[in-house]
């Protein structure tokens, strides 16, 4: 058994050999937390939620790092907008992107550290890096000297003479304009930390560089984020950190963007959809299977049709897993998942070809059970519960059915309202729109809206 899985710095799929035996060390860049999450935002979270499930169910002990940006331009200028503290509007987004990993199922990462908890850390990466001779003090700021790092730009794979750095108001004082910053000074009004070349805060690149090396170390396996974070983001930690002496990662592995009408979602367009508010419309787990299932390294078109396509293949696993506890009780998950799909996971995360062992499976399980052939159906059943829990979308686990969150009984009435949607479709097709509209208004009645859609109806609880 051998996991492979494609290096953005290598530019191929290569084998994945663990920097300790039977234990995976894996960062990824979570939230800069100046908002809620949109759907875009979530996605990294479950590529690699289902990534760490992978690696735990192959035997591996996993470490997983996921951080916060707690503090950059953006949650600032915000804070200047609204007349409210830096730290008010990081900490209720912060919350905001906890829930939406939790309403989605991600298991929760090993360690979450904040930026702004890990100061003391930059300033010692800062130190080392100045006394070296690879970053310089000049106006306050301190910047990395990228032409001190023969490497840089090697992940991106882009050429220094034609090289744009982005970079914010207040950057003064660079010896080339290539250098970005590691450390950005004080400016009133602004939060600011004391270091041994003034007041100041954190850039975005030193954070993860610092917080990398505290909790995994000087070398680890794998740094993931979205594909947006090559350049800068990335480029630059890679440079902080083995100028600074670091190996660090060894395997750099990037998802794909959630888009609109072909753009990346992002609030600059104007194009998020709020996970908070998706949730109220679509069950989560049929929006889990939406983002997680489609391949990691490919780009997701949103659409509400894509949506319903989502929704329509979910419910037929689902169907067939309410057939088959009807008809034999519960069914616990197989020891092992089939071996195609234990193969399409190991090649590169594949989970198209993944789930497509599993709606295999399902038919095979609805043949049984239209045979009447109840060992059989519990056995295809066994083995869908156990690559669906790999994939975290197993309807009969505790986060899904409401066991471990109160007795949550939204997957419940959403399929008794549906049943009862259709008998209002069915009243409507054949023109006998009295029992139709009968039918709706006992539903508003009774808390719900409706909302008739090309596509069909939809309801919501009423606020």
């Amino acid at each position: 058994m051998t996991i492979r899985l494609y290096d953005t710095n290598a530019r191929q799929v290569r084998d994945f050999v663990p920097l300790m035996p039977g234990c995976v060390s894996l960062y990824l860049c979570g939230a800069t937390v100046q908002a809620a999450p949109h759907i875009g935002h979530i996605r990294s979270g479950l590529d690699f939620d289902i990534m760490q499930r992978w690696f735990r169910y192959r035997g591996y002990d996993v470490t997983f790092v996921r951080n916060v940006t707690d503090i950059d331009d953006k949650i600032i200028r915000k804070s200047a907008e609204q007349g409210r503290p830096w730290w008010a509007i990081g900490y209720e987004n912060e919350r905001a992107f906890t829930n939406g990993y939790d309403v989605l199922g991600c298991m929760p990462p090993t360690y979450e550290p904040r930026a702004t908890g890990h100061i003391p850390e930059m300033i010692e990466m800062m130190r080392g890096l100045i006394d070296s001779g690879h970053a310089y003090v000049s106006d306050g700021n301190v910047y990395f000297d990228v032409r001190s790092f023969p490497r840089y730009l090697e992940l991106s794979n882009q050429e220094l003479d034609n090289l744009r750095q982005p970079e914010s108001e207040g950057e003064t004082g660079k010896r080339d304009h290539r250098d970005f910053a590691m450390w950005k000074a004080a400016k009133p009004g602004e939060p600011s930390w004391e270091t041994p070349w003034g007041r100041g805060r954190p850039g975005w690149h030193l954070e993860c560089s610092a917080m990398a090396h505290k909790y995994l170390g000087e070398v680890f396996d794998i740094h993931g984020g979205g594909i947006d974070l090559i350049f800068p983001h990335h480029e630059n930690e890679i440079a902080q950190a083995k100028a600074y002496g670091d190996e660090f990662a060894r395997y750099w592995v990037h998802n794909a963007w959630v888009t609109m009408s072909g753009e990346k979602m992002s609030k600059s367009l104007g194009n998020s959809v709020l996970v908070s508010e998706m949730v109220q419309r679509w069950r989560p787990i049929v929006l889990r299977y939406y983002l997680g299932t489609p391949h990691y390294r490919s780009m997701i078109e949103y659409s509400e049709e894509a949506l319903r396509e989502a929704e329509a293949a979910f419910a037929r696993i689902e169907g067939f897993v309410q057939r088959v506890v009807e008809k034999a009780g519960p069914v616990e998950p197989a020891g092992e998942v089939p071996p195609a799909f234990a193969e399409a996971m190991d090649d590169d995360f594949g989970v198209p070809q993944a789930l497509a062992v599993v709606h295999t499976t399902v038919r095979q399980g609805n043949s049984a059970l239209t045979a009447d052939d109840k060992e059989t159906a519990v056995a295809r059943l066994a083995e869908v519960r156990a690559m669906l829990g790999v994939l975290g979308l197993d309807p009969l686990d505790p986060h899904w059915t409401g066991a471990d969150r109160g007795e949550d009984l939204h997957g419940v009435v959403d399929s008794l309202v549906r049943l009862v949607l259709e008998q209002r479709q069915q009243a409507r097709s054949r023109k006998d729109y009295a029992t139709a509209d009968a039918i709706r208004d006992q539903l508003v009645q009774s808390g719900l809206e409706i909302e008739d859609t090309p596509t069909g109806s939809r309801w919501t609880l009423r606020g």
